[in-house]
């Protein structure tokens, strides 16, 4: 079947009157709270950080809007040759990868700077719906039937490991994982795969690099070396603190604006925030994510198929993952790692792909009956 052919059922102007428009405007506005923080994070020059961001958006949006008239079937068929080119594209950081602080984790395109890691996340969660789309939940019981998933998630983490970075690995194992249980993965094998990642954690120690060490040293005791490794996190908890309840108002955050808070413009930007509008700012923004968790569970809930139902609710598992992480990050609840907060965080791939995941959520919503073969 054509994509021609599949999109005759719905005319283009059904599908843009279907289009989620409460979604797209939730979107809209956190990405706004996006642009005014890197505004902020500027100085209040647009065009350090505001500016380019802003550019990024309007040609994701752009993007996002394709992806969601395009037939949910299409994006069935391509799924695994997404994931493949996703591998292929791991593969080349590995040969002819940008380096950029101390990693080996992107392609330069002359124009953007793509971090392929960011997309296999993606990849991974379209390769796993199509895949238990084939099996109903009560066939999962067969241990044989879960090696495919296993290597689909396990592969991409080899190759992200070797980059390195173990944030990203630790976000696809549990992005994917979250996805196996909603497909209805047997919860003992979890409870087992705790277990022994726990058991494993003990020599897996001894690989770590020098600086993921520290990173959780200074995670269970950032007071121990304040001027160094626990800088970023007690300048971060002293940001949060100093916001109060109600912020010290925009563009006067003194931690971001004294150079005291670090990364201010992509890790950190939760922090800026919280300390220039304060305790309600900061609850604002997560109730605004909340909405938009919700509105996304909504939309899988009316899938007709397998394969929306778990596209949907695996991409918003990997959009609340990339929030939690962050948060819980700047906080000090976890330790330090390379995670943005999506669509706020300064970053072009991690906006393209978090738009992307937007729009393939769109596009369930507006195919919610079209039926899909098991094949």
């Amino acid at each position: 079947m054509s994509l021609l052919s599949m999109n005759a059922e719905l005319s283009f102007k059904q599908k843009l009157l279907d289009l989620n428009w409460g979604l797209i405007f939730m979107v809209v506005l956190l990405a706004g709270v996006g642009f005014l923080s890197l505004y902020s994070a500027g100085n209040g020059d647009f065009s350090k950080w505001a500016l380019p961001q802003f550019s990024r958006f309007c040609v994701g949006f752009v993007g996002m809007i394709i992806v969601a008239m395009i037939d949910i079937r299409y994006w069935h068929r391509l799924a695994y040759l997404i994931y493949i080119g996703g591998f292929v594209m791991l593969i080349a950081v590995e040969v002819m990868g940008h380096v950029g602080m101390g990693a080996q984790r992107w392609i330069n395109l002359g124009f953007i700077r793509l971090q392929p890691s960011e997309l296999m996340k993606i990849a991974v969660i379209i390769a796993l719906a199509r895949y238990f789309h084939l099996h109903d939940a009560g066939d999962l019981r067969r241990l044989r039937l879960l090696i495919p998933a296993a290597l689909i998630i396990s592969l991409p983490v080899g190759l992200v490991m070797l980059q390195p970075d173990l944030g990203t690995s630790l976000m696809i194992v549990m992005g994917g994982a979250a996805l196996c249980f909603m497909a209805g993965v047997p919860g003992w094998i979890f409870v087992t795969g705790i277990i022994s990642a726990i058991i494993a954690a003990f020599p897996f120690w001894h690989f770590m690099h020098d600086y993921q060490k520290q990173r959780v040293l200074t995670f269970l005791n950032p007071e121990s070396d304040p001027l160094g490794a626990g800088y970023h996190i007690t300048q971060s908890k002293i940001a949060l603190g100093s916001g109060g309840f109600s912020g010290k108002g925009f563009l006067n955050g003194t931690q971001s604006h004294l150079n005291f808070l670090p990364e201010k413009q992509t890790d950190f930007i939760f922090t800026l925030w919280a300390e220039e509008w304060g305790f309600v700012g900061g609850m604002a923004l997560l109730l605004l994510f909340s909405l938009i968790f919700i509105y996304c569970v909504w939309i899988a809930f009316r899938c007709r198929t397998r394969f929306a139902r778990l596209l949907s609710i695996g991409l918003m598992i990997n959009f609340a993952l990339y929030m939690l992480i962050n948060v819980a990050m700047v906080m000090g609840l976890i330790p330090v790692v390379g995670v943005p907060l999506p669509l706020v965080s300064y970053g072009g791939t991690s906006m393209l792909a978090a738009l992307g995941s937007f729009g393939l959520i769109m596009s369930c919503h507006i195919h919610r009956d079209s039926k899909i073969p098991k094949i």
